[in-house]
């Protein structure tokens, strides 16, 4: 009896370092992202499907948060990869000489616009994600509230109290919002009609969130009349039985790219590559359609059913250079403005 106890004992033993030394031998990858929680799961899937022997610990918080936080990092880098952060973001991580040059082998199926255009690439686009507002048509009858049509319908009087919107500070949506307004209405280094716009906005915002989400899930529940927000976020809460129409203001929608770097100077650069090669695969594009109206590599997403099949040509002319060059200044000058009614942390 003893002996069998020692035997057994001595193999459960050996089954239990068998399997610490597996999970050893699995590569973990620090990756830095700003993807919603419920896109997270199947892409991790996806990817560990082709390289379980790799595994992914996620940074995940809003855009703004996020690069912030790599850029505090810079002397000393935590990430092995970013995934799912906005080019602009991207844009001004490259210009600190923060990413790692890489063609992923799929490179060529991506879409020229949708990608850095250096030689090899320190940044590619996975999907577009662009401005949608989320109005709920419930409340908005009880208020005797028209649909709006156009950006500037936002700065009229009868919405006073009743839209919310992300600050471009902390979300990514928020901040492709201000630069579609000062590309299409003007900047002019803080006189521009684009800040004409916002300060009429601003009169009728009822607060400004740290989610691109927020603002259309507050819409969806009831809480406001509007959110601005994004599609793929309007699109699920609609899909969800919300009482809301999505409205795709006729001036333009402002847009960005989730994207994809690899962060100089990671120890795990094998590893990493092999994230973004299958974050570039067609594969991986499907999933990303599943969410979003436009792929990186085109032909691939599915129609989106709230969502319109010209949505691409509705997109304003984005220039990410600009974006990430002239952030400081813009986020500056909109604080300055209009941070009074941001909600508190």
């Amino acid at each position: 009896m003893r002996v069998s106890r020692l035997l057994s004992t001595l193999l459960a033993c050996g089954l239990a370092a068998f399997a610490g030394a597996a999970s050893a031998q699995k590569t973990q990858l620090l990756v830095y992202t700003a993807l919603e929680t419920d896109q997270i799961k199947a892409y991790q899937e996806g990817f560990n499907k082709v390289h379980p022997d790799i595994e992914i610990k996620w940074v995940r918080d809003s855009t703004g948060v996020i690069t912030a936080k790599l850029l505090a990092e810079k002397a000393n880098p935590q990430a092995d990869a970013v995934m799912g952060v906005a080019a602009s973001s991207l844009a001004l991580l490259d210009k600190q000489g923060m990413l790692e040059p890489y063609a992923p082998i799929n490179l060529d199926a991506i879409m020229s616009q949708y990608r850095d255009k250096k030689k090899p690439p320190a940044w590619w686009g996975m999907d577009v994600w662009g401005a949608t507002v989320c109005f709920n048509t419930v409340e908005a009858q009880k208020r005797n509230m028209p649909k709006p049509e156009t950006w500037k319908d936002l700065t009229k009087p009868i919405y006073k109290g009743q839209i919310v919107m992300p600050n471009p500070a902390s979300s990514g949506t928020g901040y492709f919002d201000v630069t579609a307004w000062l590309s299409l209405f003007g900047d002019d280094n803080g006189k521009g009609g684009g800040w004409k716009f916002m300060d009429g906005l601003h009169e009728n915002i009822a607060q400004y969130t740290h989610s691109g989400s927020k603002p259309c899930n507050m819409a969806a529940s009831g809480e406001y009349v509007m959110g601005i927000s994004f599609e793929y976020r309007a699109n699920t809460n609609k899909a969800k039985g919300a009482p809301i129409e999505l409205v795709f203001p006729k001036e333009g929608l402002g847009w960005d790219l989730e994207a994809f770097g690899i962060h100089k100077g990671t120890k795990k650069l094998e590893a990493a590559k092999k994230l973004a090669d299958w974050a570039s695969s067609k594969d991986a594009m499907l999933l990303y359609g599943k969410n979003f109206a436009i792929t990186a590599q085109p032909g691939v997403a599915a129609p989106l059913a709230n969502v319109p099949k010209d949505y691409e040509a509705r997109l304003v002319k984005m220039d990410f250079n600009w974006a990430a060059e002239n952030r400081e200044r813009i986020l500056a000058e909109w604080t300055k403005r209009y941070d009074s009614k941001t909600e508190k942390k």
